[in-house]
């Protein structure tokens, strides 16, 4: 049975708890605020350009420029976007859960896989499965900065170009709402070709100055913009993911600091309760 002093001790920490909690809530809020609005400027841009070039892409061959080539696939890479830090609930759980699903569906269809990834999360998790990576990139998560995504989309558009790999797989978390994300699994590369149709028709287009030179330009700035939104959307999803968190954690304190202060007012009462006893049984022990 725990004393009056221990449980007192255990509200005081608990109160700690709830107050570290809830400054981690406004932190996360305010910096899930400038997240989305880096995201919501950037979606439009990044749907645009790629149905721009996927539209070019339809009428142009393979041969225009390597990321168009598509190749029989036999080697995939896997691009996997997480956190560098936790409390964010399932956040990186989640996509990690995913990534491995994905990737065993690769390996039972016979395919060899190159697995790269963003955030210490993703490299913890595959360092102690013994699953090696072929390249892992940290400290990028919560400072996003073009000069990282320039290095990512650098090295995955060389291997792509050098045929070390046929085909590149991105899977990071969408934002949905605060208190949803989605987990996006596409392919970066190739690029895909829109498929004609009668709301949708390609258009035989006139390139100036070349087809080469205009795909030499836009698809590897493509490959960027892409990678770029990803990680934005992903910054937004592990503040919104965190702000979540903690305000649950946040309830969960209080509702803890409530239970016990409910158990120190009972005990206190029975304390009380057992000294007035001890009086009156010592009363009536003089009297007799």
């Amino acid at each position: 049975m725990p004393t009056l002093r221990d449980i007192k001790r255990r509200i005081k920490a608990v109160q700690s708890t709830s107050k570290i909690t809830k400054a981690m809530k406004m932190v996360a809020a305010a910096k899930f605020r400038k997240a989305q609005q880096r995201m919501f400027e950037m979606r439009p841009y990044a749907d645009r350009m790629n149905s721009i070039l996927s539209s070019l892409a339809a009428g142009a061959e393979g041969e225009a420029h390597p990321l168009l080539a598509v190749r029989p696939r036999k080697k995939v890479e896997v691009l996997v976007l997480t956190s560098d830090r936790g409390l964010c609930g399932a956040f990186n759980t989640n996509i990690l859960k995913a990534a491995a699903n994905h990737t065993s569906k690769l390996q039972k269809e016979g395919f060899e896989l190159n697995i790269s990834s963003v955030g210490r999360k993703a490299r913890d998790y595959y360092k102690r499965r013994n699953i090696p990576l072929h390249k892992a990139w940290t400290g990028i998560s919560g400072r996003i900065a073009y000069t990282n995504v320039q290095e990512i989309a650098a090295e995955i558009i060389e291997n792509y170009t050098n045929e070390t790999v046929d085909e590149v797989v991105l899977i990071y978390n969408e934002l949905k709402s605060v208190v949803a994300q989605k987990i996006v699994v596409t392919r970066l590369l190739p690029l895909a070709p829109i498929e004609a149709s009668e709301t949708l028709p390609v258009f035989n287009f006139i390139y100036e100055p070349s087809k080469e030179e205009i795909f030499s330009s836009l698809l590897p700035k493509n490959v960027e913009i892409q990678i770029y939104r990803a990680l934005l959307e992903s910054q937004a999803s592990e503040e919104a993911a965190r702000m979540s968190s903690m305000e649950n954690a946040t309830k969960a304190a209080n509702d803890m600091i409530d239970s016990l202060t409910l158990q120190f007012n009972k005990a206190r009462q029975a304390a009380i309760t057992k000294e007035l006893m001890d009086i009156v049984g010592g009363v009536e022990a003089l009297k007799g």
